[in-house]
């Protein structure tokens, strides 16, 4: 488990202590010799450490089943004069290559182009980097003469990311940057920014508020508008189901065959009964007269046959007298 940063190697003394001999790739790939571990080394500006930059020392770590890994950084003095300005100065960069898991230990001021004297002085095995020829300080690739001695080994570039290209991003989206960390409590001084661009940078930063509070309101009301729909939507599934309901019942109750008609019927037959009259009941006496003729009264005339003549009348009357004394 690593507990501690890797060593710089003018503080430290190597760790090989049996003669240094020569290796071939195929014996180092062997795992021999068994008494001390492979020493590669990677050199290299790291400026922006990065992802690329951490892959690249972890294929020089496992090249070798047992390898300890040197990394040289150069200076500044040394990169400004044959590469160019670092954004990181020489301090942050060692610093960042101490924290890599893959570095065993790292070499202050390295050299830009690696002599006898230089391998010999650390007991290099091996010198890792891509195959790229890297044209520098007047050679068309400074890692010829290591190619020649059979000392090179290649590792892979990772495509997509360099610190060209964090560079060619931040000059790209400079404005964005500059917003960003005067918003953050940067001066204008600082960040060599005019006083024309900072308040134009300020007022951008202010507009972007705005921006996003209405942003921010037009969420909400979005929001507001979904759950006002939500609940229409139920009202209005709620009030479907109660106005079939309703209609059901209604229907029920006043439909063709609803209860209503049932009951209106049955109190309208109960009304025609009652206003009905009654017939007498076929038992009752009716004293040897037809069943179908009431009786009259005596003083009663017979108004459909009007007597013919005035003897007729006179003899209906007598006759009339005669069954009344019959009755007596």
């Amino acid at each position: 488990t690593l507990t501690a940063p890797a060593p710089f190697a003018d503080e430290t003394s190597c760790q090989c202590q049996a003669p240094h001999e020569k290796l071939t790739i195929a014996q180092a790939r062997r795992g021999t010799p068994v008494d001390r571990p492979v020493r590669v080394y990677a050199d290299g500006i790291f400026d922006l450490f990065h992802a690329g930059h951490a892959r690249a020392l972890m294929q020089a770590k496992t090249l070798f089943p047992n390898s300890y890994l040197l990394v040289g950084v150069c200076s500044d003095d040394l990169t400004h004069k044959f590469k160019g300005f670092t954004v990181m100065n020489e301090t942050e960069r060692y610093e960042a290559l101490r924290h890599c898991r893959y570095v065993d230990e790292v070499i202050r001021d390295a050299p830009w182009t690696l002599t006898p004297e230089f391998l010999e002085k650390h007991k290099i095995d091996f010198v890792a980097h891509d195959d790229i020829p890297y044209s520098s300080a007047g050679s068309d690739d400074v890692y010829k003469h290591i190619k020649e001695a059979g000392m090179f080994v290649p590792t892979q570039r990772t495509e997509g990311i360099s610190t060209s290209d964090i560079i060619t991003r931040i000059v790209r989206d400079y404005d964005v940057y500059a917003r960003r960390n005067l918003q953050r409590g940067y001066t204008a001084k600082e960040l060599n920014v005019s006083f024309i661009n900072e308040k134009k940078y300020r007022f951008q930063n202010q507009v972007d508020k705005m921006k996003e509070k209405v942003k921010n309101v037009e969420e909400k009301s979005k929001e507001f508008v979904y759950k006002v729909e939500e609940k229409s939507h139920d009202l209005i599934q709620k009030w479907e189901e109660k106005s079939r309901e309703f209609i059901g019942n209604f229907l029920e109750l006043f439909g063709p065959d609803g209860a209503w008609k049932q009951m209106f019927q049955e109190r309208s037959g109960r009304m025609l009964q009652a206003f009905s009259p009654r017939q007498s009941p076929n038992s009752s006496p009716t004293r040897g007269r037809s069943p179908s003729r009431s009786p009259s009264p005596p003083w009663v005339i017979n108004k459909t046959s009007p007597p013919s003549s005035p003897k007729a009348a006179s003899a209906s009357l007598s006759s009339m007298s005669e069954g009344d004394e019959d009755e007596k």
